[in-house]
């Protein structure tokens, strides 16, 4: 008879265990799905917003192009400027001149806008 009594508590406290557990999920369950609503309706703010400046970002962008476009130029020019204000280079000792193990470097960013590059 307390064999029986003894299941009966212990199913009971398996019940409830169970139910208190299903109770909390919910909850945390319910709390996700709220945010998940506030969530969506900043995102909807937000693209609301941005529908407005999506025009000023594509031309920011073909500007930035432009500019990306010019900077090998640049750096061509600044490359020879710097050539010219450079100090000499001193004369070869037994008749050559040192070169590092890496070999000479050369510019190559002339030649992704469509000008070949000097060969030192």
């Amino acid at each position: 008879m307390i064999l029986v009594i003894l299941t009966v508590v212990v199913i009971a406290l398996l019940i409830a265990v169970l139910a208190l557990y299903l109770f909390v999920i919910g909850v945390l369950l319910n709390r996700i799905a709220n945010n998940l609503d506030d969530c969506l309706g900043n995102v909807k703010t937000i693209a609301k917003h941005a529908e407005v400046i999506i025009p000023g970002v594509e031309h920011i962008n073909r500007t930035g192009g432009v500019v990306a476009g010019a900077l090998p130029l640049l750096y061509g020019g600044a490359e020879r400027i710097a050539a010219k204000l450079a100090p000499p280079t001193p004369a070869p000792v037994n008749g050559h001149t040192n070169v590092p193990a890496s070999g000479r470097r050369r510019s190559r960013l002339m030649d992704t806008v469509g000008f070949p590059g000097r060969q030192h």
